[in-house]
């Protein structure tokens, strides 16, 4: 495992869509160790392929480490099924947009389905953070960052706090 260099915003690597992944090779799978090594040590709670330069469609997360045990799931070309009624709007940090947050609205609840490192397919419900922190990741694989999913004045005072500290 290595770590990885975590691209920031305006990287275009950031804002194009992602290939599939055609199957689990053990490159895949190193892929996926280097990204949980690289989340971990970032420190974040998800991580997708193209915000380390890695244009397919897979993204790692851990909606509960930071609280207690670690529970990271590797996700292979996720897709999101089905979403609740119920919407939510949170603050949400990106690693490739760092020391600034974005209020984003989004489904408090998801069905995804995607395939594991063992190449099975699985599907579930995620509430909560575990929701909201694949739904963010799921937009990275299409290109889509936070700045894309608020309004033009939260979008100048976010570029704004983001270009002061760089």
């Amino acid at each position: 495992m290595s770590l990885r260099n975590i691209l920031k915003w305006p990287h275009p690597c950031l804002e194009a869509v992602c290939a599939p992944v055609e199957a689990v090779t053990p490159e895949v799978r190193t892929l996926a160790a280097d990204m949980l090594e690289t989340m971990y040590a970032a420190p974040g709670r998800g991580l997708a392929a193209p915000q380390i330069g890695e244009m397919l469609r897979l993204f790692v997360m851990d909606a509960t480490w930071k609280e207690g045990e670690p529970s990271p799931v590797i996700c292979i070309n996720p897709d999101i099924l089905d979403r609740g009624d119920d919407v939510e709007i949170a603050g949400e940090g990106c690693l490739s947009i760092p020391g600034v947050t974005a209020q984003v609205e989004r489904p408090a609840s998801v069905r995804m389905v995607w395939t594991d490192l063992d190449g099975v397919v699985q599907e579930q419900w995620l509430t909560g953070f575990a929701a909201r922190c694949a739904q963010h990741e799921l937009d990275h694989l299409d290109g889509i960052l936070t700045l894309d999913r608020v309004d033009d004045v939260q979008r100048e005072t976010i570029l704004d706090a983001y270009e002061a500290q760089t």
